[in-house]
């Protein structure tokens, strides 16, 4: 392997474990916002966005191919900012947030 080739595996590889890293902080965030689900007034429909966005996350059929993560984070980041906004409209303080 020449030296050209060794770098661009390593960008990939790079880009890559950058990618997984992301949507595993965005997974814990959106496990650590169901908090909002238990008696917080949040519609149903927001609360089966919350499983979706999770079961697409480990689902193997996906819109980009798995190596690329930017369909899996952007289903995570739409679920995180529905259920911020659901939870805001029903008084519900954030997850972590002050008291």
């Amino acid at each position: 392997m020449d030296g050209t080739s060794a770098f661009w595996w390593t960008v990939a590889a790079v880009a890559v474990a950058a990618t997984l890293a992301v949507a595993v902080v965005l997974a814990v965030r959106l496990f650590r916002a169901r908090g909002l689900l238990a008696d917080s007034g949040v519609p149903a429909s927001r609360k089966v966005l919350f499983w979706g966005a999770l079961v697409y996350l480990v689902s193997p059929a996906d819109l980009l191919p798995d190596p690329v993560l930017l369909d899996d984070i952007g289903v995570l980041l739409a679920a995180l900012h529905a259920l911020r906004r659901a939870g805001a409209r029903e008084g519900a303080r954030e997850p972590g947030g002050a008291r």
